[in-house]
């Protein structure tokens, strides 16, 4: 089944050359079923990259699905362009008076800051206490992660002693886990951040369970028992270039970075990258949702919470 996005946005294109069913909304309303609600609060600066990824991968499920594509208001994205913001994108507040299947939070260049620094702090608080009632399922990635283990849990984030940057390899814990279903039991993710979450800190968290983790990239996995909460340490959804794109984007400004780990082949910079995390990426997101939101959605949306 097809994911239903704008006819224009950049993404539409990419995923129909790769064979990724998209529809536009036209076609979709004439159709006599409910698609899956899923809305996406965009964090990440490269926008266009980001929402393309994950529509990949949200596009690769048996599934339809209607995308939400929301934005900050107390803070404005300086590398998209302002006509594809205001194009595609919705401010979130405009978003909070609905009910959603799913929502995803991504990841933001934001984690050495104190979550409180942060222009749009406030406002993403108001989306996490909103989600609670208004959300069935909702996934959160790297710093959003971090943000939401936070705000919901009072786990802080740990600065490293240098930045994580690599695809490294990881193991399952909870092989009965629906998310984990159909998970190799080791299995490779991209990893891009300076900080991380303490293990023990979660596992403290009654509600919380580590559903896979990495002996170099720490806690990777981890939701509450109804999978209400999801929470992503690493970069699943990213493109074969990404971990390069940022490499040579941090050696042109002279932070002399390391060369991401396990991730060229050789080690070598000037080959090219070894794509190992596809497969994994595809089934977590199919796992998330089949089992996390279309098994367990209530078919009217609003009773989710919204009329409470």
């Amino acid at each position: 089944m097809p994911i239903t996005i704008p006819e224009n946005l950049p993404a539409t294109g990419i995923l129909q050359r790769e064979n990724i069913f998209v529809m536009n909304e036209e076609r979709a309303h004439a159709q006599d079923i409910r698609p899956l609600s899923i809305g996406i609060l965009n964090l990440m600066p490269t926008k266009v990259e980001t929402e393309t990824q994950l529509l990949r991968l949200l596009g690769n499920s048996p599934l339809q699905i209607e995308i939400d594509l929301l934005k900050t208001e107390s803070y404005s994205s300086k590398n998209t362009a302002e006509e594809h913001l205001l194009e595609f994108y919705r401010p979130v507040s405009e978003a909070l008076n609905r009910c959603y299947d799913g929502f995803i939070i991504t990841g933001a260049p934001v984690e050495l800051m104190d979550f409180e620094e942060v222009d749009y702090w406030k406002e993403l608080e108001g989306v996490f206490d909103w989600a609670d009632r208004h959300v069935f399922s909702l996934l959160t990635i790297c710093w959003g992660a971090q943000a939401a283990l936070y705000h919901y849990y009072g786990i802080p984030k740990i600065k490293m002693d240098s930045k994580l940057s690599g695809v490294y390899e990881h193991r399952v814990l909870e092989k009965n886990s629906k998310l984990t279903r159909g998970f190799d039991d080791r299995f490779f993710v991209p990893h891009s951040r300076h900080t991380t979450v303490n293990r023990e800190e979660v596992l403290r968290r009654s509600e919380l369970s580590i559903l896979a983790e990495s002996n170099r990239a720490g806690v990777y996995l981890t939701a509450s028992e109804d999978l209400r909460r999801v929470f992503i340490t690493g970069h699943s959804e990213y493109d074969p270039g990404t971990l390069r794109y940022e490499y040579e984007r941090d050696v042109a400004r002279g932070l002399n970075p390391q060369i991401p780990e396990n991730y060229f082949q050789g080690d070598d910079p000037l080959n090219e990258p070894m794509v190992k995390w596809r497969s994994h990426a595809n089934l977590l997101f199919v796992n998330w949702l089949n089992y996390a939101v279309y098994q367990e959605t209530p078919y009217e949306l609003n009773r989710i919470g919204c009329d409470d």
